[in-house]
């Protein structure tokens, strides 16, 4: 068997494995509310599969390098959920979107434009944070209704984070690290959410899901953190897990505090 074709064939079984687990993990944030579902949706659902599977075709510090470019770009991520807040008040899905991706791309481009060094990416994300959380908190109170499944929900759920990790691979084969660690971090879970759920329950409940995952991308920037520090020095199986297990404990924090202020509030 050819090279190309053990590539291709390789690259298909990624696609179906990665859509499959993304489906999976989406339906759990439907069926469980606004808070739950946030903290869900904010988990590496796209972007860890894509890590996963790039570690299988380049070693530890290309990965370190592609988590840096991530951090970095994660900024872009607060950029796009904020803008879709405040435009899903009064716009439709696709003004919504559209609206949310351009601006994640500018951001992306500016900050393709640096050179960035962990110090500075940390430091950009948590500006991000102290600036975006105070912003989104009052929009997290919108009811989540429930909402019927429609018959192209899972495919194209499946299609988006699929056609995902296809594209990072290839890029990552002959763009280098960067590339592949901007690509690993573009918001499509989350687009993918705004395409199902606005038209379903309408944009103001739609936002209330997206402010809710703000604390949680807390975790998901350590994570990235971890990542980066770790791939070289103990390898990068031990550095994923490790990565995984920083942004699972700290929403899994964020839940026990939300459960804790529940029952005494």
């Amino acid at each position: 068997m050819s090279p190309d074709l053990i590539f291709w064939l390789a690259l298909a079984t990624k696609m179906a494995v990665t859509g499959a687990f993304v489906v999976v993990v989406s339906r759990i944030a439907e069926r469980v509310g606004g808070v739950i579902g946030g903290l869900v949706a904010s988990l590496p659902i796209s972007s860890g599969p894509a890590y996963v599977f790039l570690s299988l075709d380049h070693d530890a510090a290309f990965i370190a390098e592609s988590a840096l470019a991530s951090l970095a770009v994660n900024a872009g991520t607060m950029v796009f959920a904020l803008s879709y807040i405040v435009l899903a008040q009064r716009r439709g899905t696709a003004i919504s979107l559209v609206g949310s991706l351009a601006l994640w791309l500018a951001t992306t481009a500016t900050v393709q434009r640096l050179d960035w060094t962990l110090a500075g990416a940390t430091a950009t994300n948590i500006v991000g944070f102290v600036v975006g959380l105070p912003l989104a908190s009052r929009f997290r109170g919108a009811r989540l209704p429930p909402a019927a499944p429609r018959w192209y929900d899972v495919p194209l759920r499946a299609g988006l984070v699929a056609t995902l990790i296809a594209i990072v691979v290839i890029a990552s084969r002959h763009l280098g690290p960067a590339t592949a660690g901007t690509l690993a971090v573009f918001p499509v879970v989350f687009s993918s959410l705004v395409m199902i759920f606005q038209p379903r329950i309408g944009g103001p409940a739609t936002a209330a899901l997206f402010a809710n995952t703000l604390s949680g991308l807390i975790g998901f920037t350590s994570a990235l953190i971890v990542l980066h520090l770790t791939a070289e020095p103990v390898g990068t199986p031990l550095a994923l897990m490790l990565a995984l297990s920083t942004s699972i404990c700290w929403n899994l924090m964020l839940w026990f505090v939300w459960r804790m202020r529940r029952v005494h509030p």
